[in-house]
């Protein structure tokens, strides 16, 4: 039986180890910041113009109505003292389980699931004058009425980035699981914590990029990708992808997919029962993917045309080649759909028939309302990315995806952050947050390009953008066009999507809203039997009119899809093997571009 001079022994030699674990981590803490490159500062916040027009907006507001200022004061000066007082009485209340007002409906928020957050004292005074001052802060900023809607968005947006930040579950000493944690594991869970973060630096060149998903736990080409194809053609841009028939026969004129360059193209394939580029080939297509590679400094100044001429282009003239088909039926998700949009326009200009059809992925071209983005789009960032990309050559894969992340700042950094660095948690191996995390850097010129011209100034739908010699106008869109879009999304709303889509100049064109959001809408596949989908051929509507009048339908959009593709693809030949006398295979899918970390160039 062991004694209390044994098991102090062990807790000292447990505590030694744990501090020399500790000050070799600060060395390499060190040794990682010393390394950073940090972005511009003017891509961490608004101009301070901002806050000190909601200031002088907010004073101008209290001289003119003072009363509205001491009874806003009053009701916070209330219920503080009320929860000082909470706490008071739960002190006193031994063994007691809730405080005076337990029959009080609370606010419900999973940070606060522990129950200490209710029944001990200290908590659940800290978690009450959190969620007090967050109310306070939320409703100063709502009473500021003397800016334009998009300064009023921005305030209440950057607000509320301070409002999640302050959250007492992200500090240590008052965040009852992490000391939970590092009672019962003896500091171990601090330990562990300290050596994730870390880590996250030295894979970040010291910026603190939290990571969702356990990456040694996939593979690509091993257990997500692994659809069987062959890289067909390569160039600087890019690499073609030609996926292996999975049926005898397919149907003549094939599919070319173009997946957003943001990220990579295997979240349309990261396993079987959800991979849509499986689910394609086995309905009998031959199916060609671009994988676009993961820029370095050396591709600043490649631009929107760029893309276009060496991507696009490039892409149908091969499949083309390889099929000896003179159409293609093409697919483009998210921002490649854009650029899809200006791909289709300036065919039509060139009378250039190479393109039978088009489908779109949550792809916006009108830019009119700015939405959630609207904190990012205007001068002030803008002008930080230019002033970022001269200097970088690129825009750093870290930047778009921390500002993509704070969007959802709670699920996508705060939680993670807290399970990885003070519970000392191993990320989950969960294929969807390992894509994720593996983003891509964007050329300079292209960031601006895009930023600029489509998302600032709106040209495409208004008086044409200026593209390889000629002017682009959504109208110029002509070809059989179909537009999936995602009920929830943040990213493309699905109004948005589909008030640029109404002004494309096509006769022939079908709107569908899925159930679900930017990823889990499109990648919906039919075995799941879960997000359903609308439908309304009357494109003349607007979108409150469109959803209300949708016929719904249960399950996945990809049959009804496939129903239309079918009609664009033509007669069933014998099945095509990938490449061709003069496009022997490069390597195989997913090919090498994919595997290039935007953290290591």
């Amino acid at each position: 039986m062991a004694t209390h001079e044994d098991v102090e022994a062990v807790n000292i030699d447990k505590l030694n180890e744990n501090l020399a674990r500790v000050e070799e981590l600060s060395k390499r803490l060190v040794n990682a910041f010393s390394v950073r490159n940090p972005p511009k500062p003017s891509l961490g916040g608004p101009s301070p113009d901002l806050f000190v027009k909601a200031a002088t907006s907010y004073w101008s507001e209290i001289l003119e109505n003072p009363s509205k200022l001491f009874e806003n004061q009053l009701e916070y000066w209330g219920k503080s003292v009320r929860h000082y007082i909470d706490a008071q009485q739960l002190l006193l209340q031994s063994g007691a389980e809730e405080g005076a007002d337990a029959e009080k409906p609370r606010p419900t928020d999973k940070r606060f699931a522990n129950p200490l957050w209710e029944t001990n004292p200290y908590f659940r005074y800290i978690k009450d004058q959190y969620l007090l001052n967050a109310e306070a802060i939320e409703k100063a900023v709502g009473e500021v009425d003397d800016l334009e809607a998009k300064e009023q968005r921005r305030l209440a947006y950057f607000s509320r980035q301070i409002i999640d930040l302050m959250s007492p579950t992200n500090f240590l000493g008052t965040n009852p699981d992490a000391l939970e944690r590092a009672v019962e594991t003896e500091g171990e869970s601090l330990v562990k914590g300290l050596e994730n973060l870390v880590a996250d630096l030295e894979a970040n060149n010291g910026e603190v990029v939290v990571r969702l998903a356990d990456e040694g736990a996939f593979e690509l080409g091993g257990n997500v990708a692994t659809t069987p194809g062959e890289v067909v053609y390569r160039n600087r841009m890019m690499e073609l992808i030609q996926y292996a028939p999975s049926t005898e026969k397919v149907h003549e004129v094939p599919l070319v997919i173009f997946p957003p360059w943001i990220n990579k193209f295997y979240i349309l394939d990261l396993k079987e029962q959800n991979s849509l580029i499986k689910w394609i080939t086995d309905q009998g297509y031959t199916l060609f993917v671009v994988s676009w590679v993961n820029p370095d400094t050396s591709y600043a100044d490649v631009g929107m045309e760029d893309y276009v001429e060496e991507g696009f282009l490039a892409a149908i003239r091969e499949a083309k080649a390889i099929t000896g088909q003179k159409q293609v039926n093409t697919v483009g998700y998210c921002i490649a759909g854009t650029t899809l949009h200006l791909t289709l326009a300036l065919l039509n200009k060139r009378k250039d028939k190479s393109i039978k059809s088009a489908t779109f992925f949550t792809a916006l071209t009108d830019f009119s309302e700015q939405g959630e983005f609207t904190p990012f789009l205007q001068d002030d960032f803008i002008d930080g990315i230019e002033a970022e990309v001269s200097e970088q050559g690129i825009l750093r894969s870290f930047i778009m995806s921390r500002t993509m992340s704070f969007l959802r700042s709670n699920d996508l950094i705060y939680t993670p952050a807290i399970k990885s660095y003070m519970m000392g948690e191993t990320p989950p191996a969960f294929d969807l947050l390992y894509w994720n995390g593996d983003g891509s850097n964007l050329p300079g010129k292209m960031a601006v390009d895009y930023l600029r011209g489509l998302c600032q100034r709106n040209e495409f739908v208004t008086d044409g953008i200026d593209l390889m010699g000629e002017t682009l106008h959504i109208r110029d869109v002509n070809v059989p066009l179909m537009s999936v879009t995602c009920q929830t999304d943040h990213i493309a709303p699905w109004k948005d999507c589909y008030r640029g889509f109404q002004m494309t100049g096509s006769k022939d064109k079908t709107f569908i809203v899925s159930e679900s959001g930017h990823i889990a809408g499109i990648v919906n596949p039919p075995s799941k039997k879960k997000y359903g989908h609308y439908t309304n051929d009357d494109l003349g509507l607007v979108s409150e009119d469109w959803i209300e009048g949708a016929k719904y339908h249960e399950g996945s959009w990809w049959p009804l899809w496939e129903k239309w593709l079918r009609k664009q693809s033509g007669k069933k030949i014998a099945a095509r093997e990938p490449g061709d006398s003069e496009h022997k295979p490069l390597c195989s899918a997913p090919g090498t571009y994919v595997k290039r970390k935007a953290s290591a160039l």
